[in-house]
């Protein structure tokens, strides 16, 4: 098992948000953390990477406490972040943009690699790499900040709304991106308000309500499952 939440309880001020949550996402798993706008998506995601501090519970990563840990030690472990919005530095290259990403590699190979493994994967950034990032369009950038943050090697990658504000042809684009990433062995905690194309490329999943975990079970099932499909899929 990569990421393990166990009881996690937290918020901002003395107001709560998250309560007595629980998920894992074992090696190689895309697992979707779905839920609407306000249901405290974005805090658990601040949680596990350490910018939002939990009042109570563990959060373990390969069986180490990483809870409590400020954020830049919890990068240094392995846990990588894309978030909401665009974080791209515009006014740098796309190459530029990856090396961001690599800053704690040491030695030329290693970064030769990762920006090799990036290319395969993006092979359009090869031949626009001295293009400024502020000159994408919104879909490209985000798919930037996908591979800056692959650059980093991550143990867990945590997706949070990479949709957000796309259209659907980027979103397919995006979809297939995680589903290579999958092929590959990258485990992915993709936290996403569009349920239907989350569970489209995940393996199993949880539903936030309110701050509570309510639903938990394998992503095809949850497609199926009436009450899901009512609230979230549009059925």
């Amino acid at each position: 098992m990569v990421l393990q939440v166990t009881g996690l309880t937290t918020g901002y001020g003395k107001v709560p948000v998250l309560r007595d949550i629980s998920l894992k996402v074992d090696e190689g798993e895309v697992v979707c953390l779905i839920g609407p706008n306000g249901a405290g998506k974005t805090t658990l995601i601040n949680s596990i990477n350490g910018l939002v501090r939990s009042w109570s519970g563990t959060i373990t990563l390969g069986g180490q406490e990483i809870g409590g840990l400020p954020s830049h030690e919890v990068v240094k472990n392995g846990v990588i972040t894309v978030p909401q919005g665009r974080t791209l530095f515009p006014h740098m290259t796309l190459r530029e943009n990856l090396e961001m990403g690599a800053y704690l590699v040491k030695g030329r190979s290693e970064l030769k690699r990762r920006l090799a493994r990036v290319i395969e994967l993006y092979p359009w950034i090869e031949e626009r790499s001295s293009q400024k990032a502020g000159t994408l369009s919104g879909g490209e950038q985000k798919m930037v900040e996908i591979a800056r943050a692959l650059m980093q090697d991550p143990k867990i990658l945590l997706l949070d709304e990479p949709f957000l504000g796309l259209a659907p042809l980027v979103i397919q684009r995006i979809l297939n991106i995680v589903s290579s990433l999958k092929t590959q062995g990258v485990t992915i905690l993709l936290v996403e308000q569009n349920a239907k194309k989350a569970l489209e490329v995940g393996e199993r999943g949880y539903v936030l309500e309110l701050g509570r975990i309510v639903l938990e079970d394998r992503a095809d099932r949850l497609v199926e499952n009436p009450e899901v499909a009512r609230s979230y899929l549009g059925g």
